[in-house]
């Protein structure tokens, strides 16, 4: 559960040692084979939470029980691939681990099955034995192998274990089983066959309960009570004396107590002495007249012996209909959320929960899913399930949410894009806005700028998309050309981000329009990036640089105003720049001002002729 470490150092004075403790939640998770178990049921549970509301009694029901079932058949299949683990590992340490689980896995499918025949489907009295036969006979296996050895020989009746296999079908209300094991004694002993033919239609008679509505209680009690008096008198006339075997079996049948016990051993647990005892002597019992029958029953089985296990517990608090007691022992003792927070979801479905809220305001339900789905964000691929169950948790699942999604280790751009989705699916802004600046962050440390301005455009991070922009703008001064292009070429409205950003797009237009010859376009675009303040002043010299092919063009491109701008914008740079000294030192700087200033003048000069001639004629 909540795992916790103490820092070792006793008292004042003491030496303490500083250790670092791993705590890690849900150590379940972390096991291969019960993947399944959590993958599965994360279906069930969401079909459970779209499941039609509207539908109403028999129906409903139906449908829960359904859903319970479901969530009991994904349980057995875990049980039984964590078996065959058992099974083929050869390391014992493993082996233990696999058996271990096997033994958890069944307690919990126990303890749900229960908890759906009393809470889920609430069988009513006649019925609920029916059904609790059901659950003793699939849960109590310790006495299997011992039957199919016996019904396995080549004479069934002549082993030496054959009447405890019959008692074992009597004790599990098994009768057709008991009777034709029954007959195999008979034909090996003709002597006794009338005793055995008494014995036969006495188990044969046995009244049981129907689950449909073909007989009522009374009429049942009625033939029960019947039955009873003919079982009492065959006792009472000594028809079973010559035979100890059948004659126990017969004060079986009569519900006496003393005689069930003396099969302890074929029963295993105090439970199946329960619904055995109830067979014999209540089968109409009603559902809260179970805990008198529980609670006696387990001190007549224990007799003082031994205390009760954690597992007795459980089940005593589901016969005496404490529901939350179930929910809080199974909390304690198993050690993963899983089981709690689906068994409360299901038995808040079924409306059974609704008056118990928490102290701290969220209730029940909500609170073991929340723990559950933050178990499951501590895996690296399960925290997927998480989602889905903080989406159905309506007062704290969304804080949950934002908290754990954060926490995501964004290893590969994949992993962060399935992150991402999830957060825009639920406008979950700030988080987006976060795991893209984490991106862009990665991409721009791994010199991946694309992808770095990429990020940075999703994250709508003004800052950080000028920052890269310069980076693009630094490399192309060093090598003569752009990265990337399919991104910049189609920046669209996001190259309104930030300045730079603008500046980026537009001064890579220019560039296409001089690639494809489209010269007056592409100076109207230079002249407006400089004049317009768009293009920060540390690339005007680049940008006065990339004027000169076009000033050399055979054609006039720049007019005359075109011109005048441009040397206005080298004059103000000349003038402007703060390390002037170091500018007029430059041979090389010095000698572009003069090549750009010799241009312009020229260029100035075919204008004016140029213009001239246009006027004059």
């Amino acid at each position: 559960r909540a795992l916790t470490g103490s820092v070792a150092g006793t008292g004042e004075g003491a030496p303490s040692t500083s250790r670092v403790f791993v705590v890690r939640r849900d150590q379940d998770i972390y096991i291969q084979t019960l993947r399944k178990l959590f993958n599965e049921s994360h279906g069930i549970f969401m079909g459970l939470q779209r499941s039609e509301e509207e539908l109403a009694g028999k129906s409903r029901k139906a449908q829960l029980v359904q859903v319970s079932k479901n969530y009991r058949s994904v349980i057995r299949a875990c049980m039984e691939d964590m078996h065959q683990a058992a099974i083929s590992t050869r390391d014992p340490a493993l082996q233990g681990q696999y058996s271990t689980q096997v033994s958890i896995l069944s307690a919990m499918e126990l303890i749900w099955n229960l908890c759906e025949i009393l809470f889920v489907e609430a069988a009513a009295a006649g019925p609920l034995l029916l059904r609790l036969l059901d659950w003793v006979r699939l849960h109590v296996c310790d006495v299997d192998s011992m039957v199919r050895e016996v019904l396995s020989s080549e004479n069934p009746s002549k082993h030496k274990l054959f009447w405890n296999v019959v008692d074992i079908f009597v004790l599990q209300g098994r009768m057709d089983e008991a009777r034709h094991l029954l007959s195999k004694e008979a034909s090996a002993n003709p002597t006794s066959m009338n005793m055995y033919k008494i014995l036969d239609d006495l188990m044969k008679k046995m009244p049981v309960p129907s689950l449909g509505n073909t007989q009522t209680l009374t009429e049942l009690e009625l033939k029960w009570q019947h039955w009873h008096e003919e079982c009492q008198r065959y006792l009472q006339d000594g028809t079973f004396a010559s035979n100890p075997h059948m004659e126990s079996i017969c004060k079986v049948l009569l519900g006496d107590e003393d005689a069930i016990l003396e099969k302890k051993e074929l029963m295993t647990t105090w439970y199946h002495f329960l619904v055995t005892r109830l067979l014999y002597s209540h089968p109409t019992v009603k559902p809260m007249e179970l805990r008198f029958y529980a609670q006696s029953s387990m001190d007549l089985f224990l007799g003082g012996e031994s205390s009760p296990e954690p597992l007795d517990m459980i089940l005593m608090a589901a016969f005496e209909f404490e529901m939350h007691q179930v929910i809080k022992e199974c909390s304690i003792v198993l050690s993963n959320w899983w089981f709690v927070a689906h068994l409360t979801d299901l038995l808040d479905h079924c409306k059974l929960l609704q008056s118990h809220n928490l102290y701290f305001g969220s209730n029940m339900r909500e609170f073991l899913l929340l723990e559950y789905a933050s178990g499951l964000f501590s895996h690296h691929s399960l925290w997927q399930l998480g989602v889905d169950y903080f989406d159905h948790c309506p007062q704290y699942g969304r804080v949950y949410l934002e908290l754990h999604i954060e926490r995501i280790p964004l290893s590969t751009e994949q992993k962060a894009l399935k992150v991402l989705r999830i957060c825009e699916q639920r406008q979950m802004h700030e988080q987006v806005r976060s795991i893209c600046k984490i991106m862009a962050m990665k991409a721009l440390r791994n010199n991946r700028l694309g992808s770095a301005l990429s990020w940075s455009i999703r994250a709508k991070d003004a800052a950080f998309a000028t920052l890269i922009s310069d980076r693009f703008l630094k490399d192309y001064c060093e090598r003569g050309c752009f990265s990337d292009l399919d991104l910049i070429d189609n920046l669209g409205p996001s190259m309104l981000l930030s300045d730079r950003l603008t500046f980026l797009g537009k001064y890579r237009e220019f560039h296409r329009l001089y690639g494809e010859k489209r010269f007056p376009e592409a100076a109207r675009l230079l002249l407006t990036l400089m004049t317009a303040h768009i293009a920060p002043c540390s690339f005007w010299m680049t940008l006065l640089t990339d004027a000169l092919p076009l000033l050399e063009q055979k054609e006039v491109i720049f007019s005359a105003e075109q011109t005048y701008e441009l040397m206005r914008c080298l004059e103000d740079l000349t003038a402007g720049n703060p390390d002037k000294q170091k500018f007029q030192d430059d041979d090389v700087e010095t000698t572009k001002v003069e090549m750009l200033r010799l241009a312009l003048a020229r260029n100035l000069a075919r204008v004016i002729v140029k213009e001239g001639t246009v006027e004059g004629s």
